[in-house]
C-alpha cells in the first residue's frame, strides 16, 4: 500500500496530509480557467495540466472527483488595480467581432486545445455571463454585511474591514499603505477591488446587465466565488489556479467569501508555476506568444509538451526552449516504441511492488519527474513482458501520454527508395562495402534510413528534428 496522499497548501505554506471534507468521500475541486478573450498560450496549459495531473492522483487514489472550472468570458479587467478595460471589450477591438462571439471562438478553442493535451475535461465548465444572478446576490450579501462601498465606477470590498486580509499571499499591507500613489483614486485601500464596475456614462458596452446598483457588469474576482458556492458549497476541498492568483484573484476570493459565509472557501489552495520563456513569465500581452496550435505547425505533437512538463514539479518554474521540446519529443518516441514493441506480450497484471512505489511519488506532493524515472526503470528492467506493459500502462493513468493507444505511422516507401535499398542490400551481399555506403548516402538524401536486419532490412523516414526551425 501506497503513502497517504500529502499535498502543499499555500495557505498553510505546509506539507499537508489530504483527507476529503465530505463523509462520502467525494472530492470538490475548483480550478480557475481560461480568460476567453484570445487563445491561450502554452504556458495557461501548463497550469491547466498541473491541475489535471492533481485530479488524475486523485482517481489515482481511489476518489470520486467533482472538477469545476470556470470561463472567464466578462469581468477580466486589463489591470489587476481594477483600470483599464475589459479585456472581451478589448478582444472585439483587436478581431472586429462580438464579445459574444469571442467569448464562443476562444471557448471552443480552448476544448480543442485540452484534448490534444489528453486534459480531461471537467465536470461542470461554467461560464461567468450564465452566472450573473449569483454575483449579484453574492454582492448584495457583502453589501448587507458591511463590507461594500460605492464609488462613481463601481461597488467595491473594503478589505479594511477583515484584520487578516491578504493572509494567503502574506501580503505586507502596511507596506502598500505607506505605497499608496494618486493612481488610487476613489478606492479607499489600494487592496480594495471592484465587485461591480458600472458601464460608463452615455456609453454601451456589448456585456451589461441590471443591478441594484446600476448598469454595469461584475468584476473578475466575483465570479469565481460565486460559482464554486453554487456548485461545491461554502467550505470545499481544493482550489487550484497559477502562481499569479496567489497575490490578488485568489486573495480577493478567500475575503469575499469569508464576508459573506465565514469560510476560506477550500481547505487546500494549490499553485502551479510558470512556464518562463527566455527566463520571463509568457504572456498574451506580449502579442506574440505560443500556441498548441504553434507546436503541431512545427511537427510536434502535443504531447511532447505534456512530457516536458512531466520532467518538472508544479511548484517549480519550468523555462521552455525548442530544445528541451526537441529532447521531450524524442524521449516520448522511444518511450512509445518501448512499450509498443510489447504489443504482442498478451494479458497481465501490473506489478503490485511498482504500483506502490509509483503510488509514494504520486502521493508525495504530485512527484511527476520521479514517477517519469520509475516508468523509464520499469521500461528498462527486467520483468515479464507482458507484467511490464501493464505496469506501464497502468502508470500512464497519471501521465496522460496515450501510450497504450499509440501505433507508429505506416507510411509507404516510394519505389525509387525500395530498389535503391534492394541494390544495397545486394551489394552487402557481395561485399561491394564501397558500394553499399554510396547508396545508403542515396536513401538517406531521399529522406529515409535503412536499418540491417538479420533476416533482411528495414526502411523507415529518416528522423529530423520535430520543430526545425
Amino acid at each position: 500500500m501506497s503513502a497517504p496522499l500529502t499535498l502543499y497548501d499555500n495557505y498553510t505554506r505546509s506539507l499537508r496530509p489530504f483527507v476529503p471534507l465530505r463523509p462520502d468521500g467525494e472530492v470538490r475541486l475548483y480550478a480557475c480557467g481560461p480568460t476567453v478573450y484570445d487563445y491561450q498560450h502554452i504556458g495557461n496549459f501548463r497550469t491547466f495540466m498541473f491541475v489535471d495531473t492533481l485530479r488524475r492522483a486523485l482517481e489515482w487514489n481511489g476518489y470520486v472527483v467533482r472538477h469545476v472550472m470556470n470561463v472567464t468570458d466578462v469581468g477580466h479587467l486589463t489591470s489587476d488595480a481594477d483600470t483599464g478595460e475589459d479585456k472581451m471589450e478589448k478582444g472585439t477591438r483587436r478581431t472586429g467581432k462580438s464579445a459574444w462571439e469571442i467569448a464562443r471562438i476562444y471557448t471552443d478553442a480552448f476544448l480543442v486545445d485540452m484534448r490534444r493535451l489528453d486534459i480531461e475535461e471537467p465536470t461542470i465548465l461554467c461560464k461567468a455571463t450564465d452566472h450573473i444572478n449569483e454575483q449579484i446576490a453574492f454582492i448584495a450579501d457583502l453589501e448587507k454585511n458591511g463590507y461594500t462601498y460605492r464609488t462613481s465606477d463601481g461597488v467595491y470590498f473594503d478589505t479594511s474591514k477583515q484584520q487578516d486580509y491578504g493572509y494567503l499571499a502574506r501580503l505586507d499591507i502596511k507596506g502598500l499603505e505607506a505605497g499608496k500613489r494618486v493612481e488610487l483614486g476613489e478606492k479607499r485601500q489600494p487592496t480594495d477591488f471592484a465587485l461591480w464596475k458600472f458601464s460608463p456614462p452615455g456609453g454601451h458596452r456589448q456585456m451589461e446587465w441590471d443591478s441594484p446598483w446600476g448598469k454595469g457588469f461584475p468584476g473578475w474576482h466575483i465570479e469565481c466565488s460565486a460559482m464554486a458556492q453554487k456548485y461545491l458549497g461554502d467550505y470545499f476541498d481544493i482550489h487550484c489556479g497559477g502562481e499569479d492568483h496567489i497575490p490578488v484573484h485568489h486573495t480577493n476570493e478567500i475575503a469575499q467569501t469569508e464576508a459573506r459565509v465565514g469560510t476560506r472557501l477550500a481547505n487546500f489552495w494549490m499553485h502551479g508555476y510558470f512556464l518562463l520563456q527566455n527566463d520571463a513569465k509568457m504572456a498574451k500581452s506580449d502579442g506574440e506568444f505560443l500556441r498548441v496550435d504553434t507546436l503541431i505547425e512545427r511537427g510536434y505533437d502535443p504531447l511532447a509538451f505534456r512530457y516536458l512538463c512531466l520532467t518538472a514539479h508544479y511548484r517549480s518554474q519550468l523555462n521552455f526552449t525548442w530544445d528541451a521540446l526537441d529532447s521531450a519529443a524524442i524521449a516520448l518516441d522511444r518511450m512509445r516504441n518501448g512499450l509498443y514493441a510489447l504489443r504482442d506480450a498478451g494479458a497481465a497484471e501490473p506489478d503490485p511492488a511498482l504500483l506502490e512505489r509509483f503510488g509514494n511519488e504520486i502521493n508525495d506532493d504530485l512527484n511527476l519527474p520521479r514517477a517519469l524515472a520509475l516508468a523509464w526503470e520499469t521500461l528498462r528492467g527486467d520483468l515479464a513482458p507482458a507484467v511490464k506493459r501493464a505496469t506501464l500502462i497502468a502508470f500512464d493513468r497519471m501521465f496522460g501520454l496515450a501510450l497504450a493507444t499509440w501505433a507508429p505511422k505506416v507510411e509507404t516507401v516510394p519505389d525509387t527508395v525500395t530498389a535503391l535499398a534492394e541494390a544495397r542490400s545486394s551489394a552487402r551481399q557481395a561485399k561491394n562495402w564501397a558500394e553499399a555506403d554510396r547508396l545508403r548516402r542515396e536513401i538517406a538524401a531521399a529522406g529515409w534510413e535503412m536499418e540491417d536486419r538479420a533476416e533482411g532490412y528495414a526502411l523507415k523516414r529518416r528522423a529530423s528534428s520535430p520543430g526545425s526551425r
